[in-house]
């Protein structure tokens, strides 16, 4: 989670909110601009993410997602957010080759994208309030970091230990960046979630956690999920040829295994 520690003199304005939705928790910290105009923009940024929500869903019968994988819709029925999804995810699909995948046992399934678009989504439509200098918001783990919370002071995030409960990892640091975000795949939170795309049932991989970091929420919670798929020598590889990318990964074993401009990152 962000944790920036306010000097009273300087520090902007802070407006904070919660919003249960999509099954996790978001997570908002803003800082600077006038509260009520922030806070206006904040509630249409909820009301953007439940409307995610509605569309996406696949536990959602009714669900403009549902709609589309059972035939019952076309896509130039569907609401704009649903070509602009497919179209980051089949992208993704593509730069991964194929180790990103919108296919969930043999069915259409973009929430791997949509939590880390619709996060990513919130912050910039927040940030462009008149006034505002930082923006975090974390969808469930996973941080679009935007501006600073304060100045000569960045945002920093926690990245927790898989293996001992309580514990970091390392600490993430967005100094010298006006933008950053962190996303994290594996199994300590949600257990066996993830999927390899070629077989359909959990990856054989030597990995409990990925960790990336990057700019775009959008794209690195995408790289994450296949580089855990893909497991930790691929991964690792992979991840290093991607531009503006660093990672950290840890192995059952407690290996831990980084990119080279990782360290640059951490603080």
């Amino acid at each position: 989670m962000a944790d920036a520690v306010a000097e009273p003199a300087e520090a902007p304005a802070a407006v904070r909110h919660a919003e249960e939705v999509m099954g996790t928790v978001f997570s908002f910290d803003v800082r600077g601009g006038e509260p009520r105009a922030v806070r206006q923009a904040l509630e249409e940024a909820v009301a953007g993410l439940h409307r995610a929500d509605a569309l996406f869903s696949t536990y959602r019968e009714d669900s403009e997602v549902s709609r589309l994988a059972r035939g019952e819709l076309n896509l130039a029925r569907c609401a704009p957010e649903m070509a602009e999804v497919l179209e980051l995810a089949a992208e993704a699909e593509r730069v991964s080759e194929g180790w990103f995948s919108t296919r969930y046992r043999g069915s259409l399934d973009p929430t791997g994208i949509v939590k880390g678009w619709s996060t990513e989504r919130a912050a910039r439509s927040i940030a462009a309030v008149d006034g505002v200098r930082g923006v975090s918001v974390n969808g469930g783990g996973d941080v679009q970091l935007l501006g600073t919370p304060e100045p000569h002071r960045p945002w920093r995030v926690g990245v927790s230990d898989p293996l001992r409960p309580g514990g970091l990892a390392a600490v993430i640091s967005a100094a010298g960046v006006d933008e950053l975000s962190v996303a994290t795949s594996g199994t300590a939170e949600r257990g066996a979630h993830i999927v390899d795309p070629r077989t359909g049932r959990s990856p054989v991989t030597d990995l409990v956690s990925v960790t990336v970091v990057g700019p775009r929420l959008t794209w690195v919670d995408c790289w994450a999920t296949a580089a855990f798929a893909m497991g930790s020598r691929a991964g690792l590889a992979w991840l290093e040829s991607l531009p503006d990318v660093e990672a950290l990964l840890i192995t059952a074993g407690d290996e831990v295994r980084c990119t080279g401009g990782l360290a640059a990152r951490l603080g």
